[in-house]
């Protein structure tokens, strides 16, 4: 008899041929017209990220994902503990210092949490995350392939694209699907934009605000990146009557105690900065005191908890000395089945993959085609060094850097990086098939769980990096399994 997990699996895994038949038998206009037809909805939707002022049209695969309901029920279930977990990060910082020694703060970033932090940010902590991960849905031991290896909690990109990618998939693809495969049946999933949104509107009621003014917070001017922060606006205004507003900080003011921006009082915030940048703006002479009025009023989401998005946060949900201390047994089963094995690069002793106490900088050396370096706190594929790719000497030369430079690194488990194909048009018209490298992003909430999938030919998996998005799509059992024999 299979087991629920594997039936799962594998009615995944039928899902995703049945998927792959229709498309390795598309004519090949058919599948040119869908790509230019995506292409052109991408820029109609504000699908787009600007490089060096030209605008780009994201590339969205053709081929959706597939995940049944009682995955991303599992999902939701996990990514929300782990979401959970780090929300308590400030309070675990403030009270034991060999947390602070893991996830390091400037001594600027150590007094704005100080000065930031108290009864109202411990009772209603408003942290919207999303956490990358490798999952292979169509394996029947698809659970054990589920491994997270980083948190974002400030600034979290694809609230727009990730509903946008999947919308776009419904409206021009599917129908293509039904023509070829009329039992195949998939759908959109939770909207993330309105599990954000609630997220925002839940956190106003539980500070007693009864305004529903939100300004993002962001760098407006910089010109470059993804495109997410002016069709949220619109569509926030047009969906729920809300007054958006984007603000660079310097553009914010303070009067009579309130914040505003052009005259507009604001409610409440989203920031795409992390504290540290704020504090480089303070010291270039932006004045960002309505930004720390609005940490300190409990006013802005993420919290100063999202400065918490270290990676080396997985050592302090993996190492025994702070699970065993802070964390339930229920908790501890997650991190040790889902986090990726993930320590702050340094020469000490530490708790190694398998539970034994080693030097830290040895195992590196030693066991490099099974492990990744890259920036504690970096993000858009920043410096990312992997293992077996690199030569002995090349390795070496990483490990030397991270510990010489400024910025801290850590070490991580490399994990198996899965691996769909996906239909593409090459500059010359014609069509074929080439495998991605696929991740996802889960952005949990107590309402739901988003997905923001991304796909990539190189094992970097970035839009920054020049990767495009993949659909993830639910989809429902085509038939009843049955166990071998």
């Amino acid at each position: 008899m299979l087991t629920p997990a594997e039936e799962l699996g594998l009615s995944g895994l039928n899902l995703d041929s049945r998927l792959r038949k229709v498309f390795y038998g598309l004519p090949p206009d058919i599948i040119v017209e869908l790509t230019r037809r995506m292409t052109d909805e991408a820029l109609r939707r504000n699908l787009i990220y600007s490089r060096h002022g030209e605008v780009e049209a994201i590339r969205v695969m053709l081929r959706p994902i597939g995940v049944m309901p009682d995955q991303l029920a599992y999902l939701h279930f996990v990514s929300l503990t782990i979401l959970n977990a780090l929300k308590r990060m400030p309070d675990l910082y403030m009270q034991d210092f060999a947390v602070r020694e893991v996830a390091p703060l400037a001594e600027a970033e150590e007094k704005w949490l100080w000065d930031s932090w108290g009864a109202s940010q411990r009772e209603n902590n408003p942290v919207f995350g999303r956490l990358d991960a490798m999952v292979e849905f169509t394996s029947p031991t698809w659970k054990e392939s589920l491994r997270f290896f980083e948190p974002n909690l400030c600034g979290v990109g694809g609230i727009h694209l990730g509903p946008t990618c999947e919308q776009m998939l419904v409206d021009v693809v599917l129908p293509v699907v039904a023509q070829h495969d009329a039992q195949l049946q998939l759908e959109v999933g939770q909207d993330l934009r309105e599990l954000f949104i609630q997220e925002v509107i839940d956190h106003l009621e539980a500070i007693g605000r009864t305004g529903r003014k939100v300004c993002f917070i962001e760098p407006k001017y910089s010109g470059d990146g993804i495109c997410e922060q002016a069709p949220l606006a619109e569509y926030f205004h047009t969906r729920h009557g809300m007054t958006i507003v984007h603000a660079d900080p310097a553009e914010l003011s303070v009067s009579s105690g309130e914040v505003y921006y052009e005259g507009t009082p604001i409610d409440i915030a989203y920031r795409d900065y992390e504290i540290r940048d704020l504090l480089a703006l303070e010291a270039g002479g932006v004045d960002v005191r309505p930004v720390r009025r609005l940490f300190k009023e409990n006013r802005i989401i993420s919290s100063v908890g999202g400065d918490f998005d270290h990676k080396s946060c997985w050592e302090i949900l993996t190492d025994p000395k702070f699970t065993q201390k802070y964390f339930n047994a229920e908790e501890r089963q997650v991190f040790r089945r889902h986090l990726l094995w993930t320590r702050l690069l340094a020469d000490r002793q530490t708790t190694l993959p398998h539970g034994e106490t080693g030097g830290l900088l040895e195992y590196v050396r030693r066991e490099h085609d099974r492990l990744v370096l890259k920036p504690n706190r970096s993000y858009g594929g920043d410096r990312v060094y992997i293992g077996h790719g690199m030569t002995l000497a090349e390795w070496d030369a990483a490990i030397e850097t991270a510990l010489t430079g400024g910025d801290a690194w850590v070490v991580q488990r490399l994990a198996s990086i899965p691996v769909n194909e996906f239909p593409v048009v090459s500059e010359d018209g014609s069509t074929h098939v080439e495998p991605f490298y696929t991740v996802m992003g889960f952005a949990p909430t107590k309402y739901g769980l988003g997905i923001v999938g991304r796909a990539s030919q190189k094992q970097v998996v970035n839009v920054a990096q020049r990767g495009g998005m993949c659909g993830i799509l639910i989809g429902r059992p085509l038939g009843k399994l049955m166990g071998p024999g």
